[in-house]
């Protein structure tokens, strides 16, 4: 264990190297840091915080910086996690407010997201269990083209186009009108067994645009929400390029793989209300980005559809500032989309 003046230094140690990017000697830190003691002892406490693995001299004749193990303990010792600002509040919220559906939910909280921390920013999508089917709308684009729209209470909204043979405004009528009867209200999970019963029921005169408009409608409701992913701000991380050991090619590689970020927010989701889970350089499983750390948080509840969302950056970055928006943004998420 370490003593409180040891914690002191290693704190100041962690505080300069985020804002200066350079190593950080013993005769700064008193300066800067009101440490009420010479540089001397500034000296003894940094060598014992190297032989314990919290600090690395990274060429010779050179300060100090941080390691993995280093930001871990900063991080478990943060006393709280600093509220933010009334003025940053109230830009969370108006940066929210006006979102028609849930895609322009999601794609807000992620710009929003990336721009408060200035890191990459990702946010999966809420599952909602509890969701029913609202609407579904056909709209005939051209005498052979059609756009099948699915809307759901939780907000989302799905549409795909497909190609049908020629079909007449009443058709699509008639078919809207025998689609929404037997799916208004209904869970999507039960939807399934009432299309295939629909399917086997249509009219000769329907089938034709039926079938394949009913086929459509079964692949979209098979499809997870909770499965999908948005990623904004990675031109952020190009700011940090002197971070990465190699390149930064592998972490941007890492970041267009969507079964590794699903994973990387799975493994950091907490059951905590509120809390934010920190996973720190080579805590994280996958090596390509074992360069970054991750700070994420869970947002929404079981009935309105709970999901994680989060920042990857250089392991270099303010975390108790990092930390308060990645919190602050799920506590906005969660709220906007239960009383929506």
């Amino acid at each position: 264990m370490l003593d409180d003046r040891k914690l002191d230094v290693l704190k100041a140690i962690v505080t300069d190297y985020v804002s200066s990017k350079e190593p950080v000697g013993s005769k700064s830190l008193v300066e800067r840091h009101g440490l009420r003691v010479s540089p001397a002892t500034v000296r003894n406490d940094m060598a014992v915080l190297e032989e314990e693995g919290y600090i690395v001299q990274p060429h010779t004749s050179a300060g100090r910086i941080p390691t993995d193990k280093g930001y871990r303990l900063f991080v478990d010792r943060l006393a709280t996690v600093k509220p933010l600002s009334p003025a940053e509040r109230r830009a969370i919220s108006t940066f929210l407010a006006g979102a028609i559906d849930l895609d322009d939910v999601m794609g807000r909280t992620v710009r929003l997201l990336a721009q408060v921390t200035s890191q990459v920013a990702i946010v999966q999508y809420p599952a909602a269990p509890a969701a029913q089917i609202r609407h579904v709308e056909l709209v005939g684009l051209t005498t052979d083209r059609a756009l099948v729209v699915l809307i759901t209470s939780s907000g989302t909204v799905e549409q795909r186009t497909l190609e049908l043979p020629h079909v007449s405004d009443d058709q699509i009528a008639q078919l809207r009108a025998l689609l929404n009867s037997h799916l208004i209200g209904i869970a999507p999970s039960a939807a399934a067994d009432r299309l295939a019963a629909l399917a086997a029921d249509l009219d000769l005169a329907l089938r034709p645009i039926g079938t394949p408009v009913i086929a459509v409608l079964l692949d979209m409701l098979a499809s997870d929400a909770s499965d999908r992913v948005v990623v904004g701000g990675v031109p952020n991380l190009a700011r940090f390029g002197d971070q990465f050991e190699t390149t930064v090619r592998p972490v941007l590689e890492a970041l267009e793989e969507n079964v590794v970020l699903l994973r990387l927010l799975g493994e950091a989701a907490s059951s905590v209300d509120g809390a934010v889970t920190v996973r720190i350089g080579h805590e994280n499983p996958y090596e390509t980005l074992q360069a970054t750390s991750l700070v994420a948080s869970s947002y929404g509840t079981v009935s309105d559809g709970r999901a994680t969302l989060g920042i990857v950056g250089p392991t270099r970055m303010d975390y108790p500032s990092t930390m308060a928006s990645v919190r602050a943004v799920a506590r906005y998420v969660g709220r906007f989309l239960a009383e929506g």
